[in-house]
């Protein structure tokens, strides 16, 4: 019988230790980013030769898309740079989704009318976070990517 070399044995020791690091070091995180959102899958395709996203194809004019099954209360969707997007959930990120959660796009910015607070839709950030010790979220980011003239959001 003849003994496998010793470098082929460690070779095989190496890769063998690469291939156990490799998969520990693998992530299913599939915790919320946002307490009070669902995540919700979904893809959508927005055609920017159509009147109703024609305002995407200027740098800072927001779009809401309200349609069925995009998001959960819609997508807010701005263009940032020549070639970027940004796309953000409609739905207030801090309290759970109600009648006044939906919100309404002010220039560059977005408001809830149940609390007033106002988000930057080119940061997605609070931009009025109270200084009371609570935690407040920002807004719920989707993939926005671009295509030719279509504009795709998905989570």
């Amino acid at each position: 019988m003849l003994k496998e070399p010793i470098e082929n044995t460690a070779m095989k020791y190496f890769w063998s230790l690469c291939l156990l690091f490799l998969l520990l070091s693998c992530s299913s995180d599939s915790t919320n980013r946002n307490p009070y959102l669902q995540e919700v899958n979904f893809r959508f395709e927005l055609n920017l030769n159509l009147p109703l996203y024609s305002n995407l194809n200027t740098i800072g004019n927001p779009v809401y898309v309200g349609n069925s099954g995009v998001g959960t209360r819609g997508a807010f969707v701005i263009k940032s740079s020549l070639d970027s997007y940004y796309a953000f959930e409609a739905s207030c990120p801090n309290h759970t989704p109600n009648d006044c959660s939906t919100m309404t796009i002010d220039g560059q910015n977005v408001v809830c009318s149940c609390e007033g607070y106002t988000y930057n839709l080119f940061t997605g950030q609070q931009l009025d976070r109270p200084n009371d010790g609570k935690r407040y979220h920002d807004l719920l980011y989707y993939r926005a990517t671009q295509s030719g003239n279509v504009v795709v959001i998905s989570n």
